[in-house]
C-alpha cells in the first residue's frame, strides 16, 4: 500500500550553538507556529548533552517527563515534533553496539510520543575511524547504512529527516552534480527519507530555483531546507530581525519543506518567524484565476510591516522574567515611583516614559536587518557619514552642515529609540535585546561625537577621540584583534568605502617573472599537497612554451600576485594521451591559471581570464579547459563565482583532479 502524500513542512530548527530554549519558550514557540499556519519544529540544540555530545545516554525520569510533555504540547497546537539525535561526533559506524545505541535511545523518545525523527551528520570531521574504513567504501555510504537501518527500526515514520556533512553547495567536492557524497545518499538512502539543505552557502543570501532543481536531481528527491538566513550564532554582535527574502515562492512545489533556524534569543524571532509563515502562506495559496488575490504575491517589505505590527502588541505585554518563562508576572501596570510625590513648579518634572512606536521598531529592524544586508536607514546613516569624512567641514560649509543635521538627527532617533525600548512593559524581550541595543547606541553615540569634532565642536570628555581612548572607544577585544590582522578583515563589510583601490596591471610574461610565477605555484602546491601531474604544469614550470599572446601575468604594487598561460593545442604538451580524445575535441586548449590569496577581486581575475580567452578565440581554439587539484578549493571557489567555467565530467579522471572549461 503506498503511503499517504507528505505535507510541505514548514516552521523552526532550534540548531544553533549556545543556550537552548526553554521548556516554556517552546510552548510558546508552538502557540505562535499555531496561529501563524506552520506546523512543524525540529528539536535539535547542538548544546543539549543528550542530543549530541552524550548522544548514547538515555533520558533520565525528570528528563523524559519534560519531553513528553512538550510533545504533547506540540501536538495539542498542531504541530509535528521531529527529534533529532547527532551522533556524528564520536559514532563508529560499523560497531553494532553503537546501531543499538541509536535504536535504544530513539526507541526511548519514540516512548514519549514522538513520531518523527532526524539523523543529523552536520559539522563532524569527515575522515573515518579505521574499522569504518574496512566496513565501507566512503564516508557517505557508513551513514546511509546506519540511516537506513534505523528507519527500518522505527518502522518506516512519515517524516524522517537526514542532514548529511555535505548540506550546501560550498562544501560539494567538485560541485553539486559531480559530489561523489552526495551521489551515494542520493542513490543508496531511503526513498522514504528526506534530505535537509541549507542552499548554495551555509548561511545562503539567495536560494534560486535552479539550484534547488540541481540538487533534487543529485539526490533523487526534493530537499527541506533548514535555512540559516536568521542564525546568529556565530557572532555575538549580531541580530536578525529583517523579513525573509530572497526565496522565491516558486521554490515551494520543488521542495518538501522549509523550516528556519533563528537567532538564539527566543524573543527576538518573532519576526523571522511571523516573515516565514507569511512567505509559506503565500507560496501555498490555490489563487483561481478570477479571484481577487490574482498576481499577489510574497512582499518581503510588507511582510515585515505586518510582522513589527503585531510585535509591538507582544511589547506592550507586562511581562517579567520572573522563573516562568514568559508568563505574566505580578506587575501588570506601569510601576509607580512617586508614592504620592508632586513635584514643585520649580523642581524637576517627573521621568515620563515615552510609548514604543511602529517607526522604532521599523528602526531597530534595519540596524539589524540580515547577514548579507543593511537596513535602508542603516545604509543611509553609513552613506552620511562617509561624505561627511571625505568632505572638508570648512569648504561648501552650508551643505555640509546640512548633512551634519541630518545624521545628527538620525543619531538622535536611535537613541530615542533605545530610551523607548528600555522602558516597556515585556522586560522578557528587553533583556534579549539589551546587549544588541546599548551596542548600537554606543557605536552612533560615538559617530556623532565624531562628526561634531570635525565640524569644530568639542564632544563630552568621555567621547573625545584621542590616542588613549576609553575602552568603549574601540570595540571587539580579543576577537577583534585577531580580525584586524587577517587578509580578509574588511573585505565583506556591507558598507565600504569606495575603495582606496588597488591598482592591478596586465601585462605580458617576461623572463625576469619566473622566479616570482614558480614562488606563487610552489606555494599553491605547498597548500594542495597532492602529487597530480597537470599539463598546465608543464606551461608554468617552463617545460612548455606557451603560444602566443598567451603567457600573462598579473601585477599589484606588492609585485606578481597572479599568472595565466595557455597552449592552444593542448596535446603538444601531453607525453601520453592524459585526456579522452572526444574531451578534447571540444576542449582543444589548455589553459593553467593562479591567483594569489591576497587578490579579493573578482572582476580582476575575470579580466585576466577574458584576455586569454580572447587571445585563444583569436588563435581558432573552439575551446579551453583548466585542470585543478580537487582540494585546491580556494582557487576553485574563486573561478566558480565568476562562472565563466563549468565542471567538465571526463571519464576515468583520477579523483584528485578537477577539469573546468569553457566553449570560445
Amino acid at each position: 500500500m503506498s503511503k499517504k502524500c507528505k505535507m510541505f513542512l514548514s516552521g523552526v530548527v532550534e540548531g544553533f550553538y549556545g543556550r537552548p530554549w526553554t521548556m516554556s519558550q517552546r510552548k510558546e514557540l508552538f502557540r505562535r507556529e499555531q496561529r501563524w499556519g506552520l506546523n512543524a519544529y525540529l528539536y535539535a540544540p547542538k548544546d543539549d548533552y543528550k542530543h549530541r555530545m552524550y548522544w548514547r545516554d538515555l533520558y533520565s525520569l525528570e528528563e523524559a517527563e519534560q519531553l513528553m510533555t512538550l510533545i504533547s504540547a506540540a501536538r495539542e497546537r498542531s504541530v509535528e515534533f521531529i527529534y533529532a539525535i547527532s551522533p556524528g561526533l564520536d559514532i563508529t559506524f560499523s560497531n553494532p553496539k553503537e546501531l543499538t545505541a541509536l535504536k535504544r535511545k530513539l526507541s526511548q523518545v519514540c516512548g514519549f510520543g514522538c513520531r518523527s525523527f532526524a539523523l543529523l551528520f552536520d559539522d563532524i570531521e569527515t575522515e573515518m575511524c579505521l574499522a569504518d574504513k574496512e566496513a565501507f567504501s566512503s564516508f557517505a555510504e557508513a551513514q546511509v547504512s546506519v540511516t537506513n537501518e534505523l528507519f527500518l527500526h522505527l518502522e518506516e515514520p512519515h517524516t524522517f529527516l537526514f542532514c548529511p556533512t555535505d548540506y550546501c553547495a560550498a562544501f560539494c567536492t567538485p560541485s553539486v552534480p559531480l559530489s561523489a557524497y552526495l551521489n551515494t545518499v542520493g542513490e543508496k538512502l531511503n526513498a522514504g527519507i528526506d534530505i535537509l539543505w541549507t542552499g548554495p552557502k551555509v548561511v545562503s543570501q539567495d536560494i534560486s530555483v535552479a539550484s534547488i532543481e540541481e540538487v533534487s536531481a543529485v539526490l533523487r528527491r526534493p530537499p527541506v531546507i533548514w535555512d540559516n538566513i536568521h542564525a546568529n550564532d556565530y557572532d555575538p554582535q549580531r541580530l536578525f530581525l529583517g523579513p525573509f527574502k530572497n526565496r522565491p515562492t516558486e521554490l515551494i512545489p520543488k521542495l518538501r519543506g522549509v523550516l528556519t533556524n533563528p537567532n538564539c534569543e527566543f524573543e527576538l524571532n518573532f519576526v523571522a518567524i511571523h516573515t516565514l509563515a507569511s512567505w509559506c502562506s503565500y507560496g501555498q495559496k490555490d489563487v483561481s484565476m478570477d479571484g481577487d488575490d490574482q498576481g499577489s504575491d510574497y512582499n518581503p517589505h510588507e511582510a515585515l510591516r505586518l510582522a513589527l505590527s503585531d510585535w509591538l502588541v507582544e511589547f506592550g505585554r507586562a511581562d517579567q522574567p520572573d522563573g516562568a518563562g514568559g508568563g505574566r508576572s505580578k506587575r501588570d501596570e506601569e510601576p509607580m515611583q512617586t508614592d504620592g510625590y508632586a513635584p514643585g513648579p520649580k523642581d524637576n518634572p517627573l521621568y515620563t516614559a515615552e510609548p514604543l512606536t511602529l517607526d522604532d521598531l521599523t528602526l531597530l529592524s534595519e540596524l539589524f536587518y540580515l547577514p548579507y544586508e543593511h537596513g535602508a536607514t542603516a545604509v543611509l546613516m553609513l552613506q552620511e557619514l562617509h561624505c561627511l569624512r571625505r568632505e572638508d567641514s570648512e569648504r561648501g560649509k552650508e551643505e555640509w552642515q546640512r548633512r551634519a543635521g541630518k545624521f545628527d538627527d538620525m543619531c538622535g532617533a536611535v537613541v530615542q529609540m533605545f530610551n523607548r525600548l528600555s522602558n516597556v512593559p515585556n522586560r522578557i524581550i528587553l533583556y534579549d535585546l539589551y546587549n544588541y541595543i546599548c551596542d548600537i547606541k554606543s557605536g552612533v553615540t560615538m559617530a556623532k561625537a565624531y562628526v561634531k569634532t570635525l565640524g569644530g565642536q568639542t564632544p563630552h570628555p568621555a567621547l573625545t577621540l584621542t590616542d588613549d581612548p576609553e575602552p568603549w572607544g574601540f570595540r571587539g577585544g580579543l576577537s577583534g584583534e585577531f580580525q584586524r590582522m587577517l587578509p580578509s578583515h574588511g573585505i565583506c563589510d556591507l558598507f565600504r568605502s569606495p575603495p582606496a583601490t588597488r591598482v592591478y596591471t596586465i601585462r605580458p610574461c617576461t623572463p625576469k617573472d619566473q622566479p616570482e610565477v614558480l614562488k606563487i605555484f610552489k606555494e599553491m602546491q605547498i597548500e594542495t599537497q597532492q602529487k597530480v601531474e597537470l599539463v598546465g604544469d608543464r606551461l608554468v614550470e617552463g617545460h612548455v612554451t606557451p603560444s602566443q599572446n598567451c603567457s600573462l601575468i598579473l601585477d599589484d604594487a606588492a609585485g606578481v600576485c597572479g599568472y595565466a598561460f595557455a597552449l592552444s593545442d593542448a596535446k603538444t604538451a601531453m607525453t601520453k594521451a592524459q585526456y579522452p580524445e572526444t574531451m578534447l575535441q571540444d576542449f582543444p586548449s589548455v589553459m593553467a591559471i593562479q591567483i594569489h590569496s591576497r587578490v579579493p577581486d573578482h572582476s580582476t581575475a575575470e579580466r585576466l581570464i577574458e584576455q586569454m580567452l580572447s587571445a585563444l578565440r583569436d588563435s581558432g581554439s573552439k575551446g579551453v579547459f583548466s585542470e585543478f587539484r580537487s582540494n585546491d578549493r580556494r582557487m576553485f571557489d574563486f573561478l566558480k563565482t565568476l562562472d565563466v567555467f563549468q565542471v567538465l565530467k571526463v571519464d576515468g579522471l583520477p579523483t584528485n583532479l578537477v577539469i573546468m572549461g569553457t566553449k570560445l
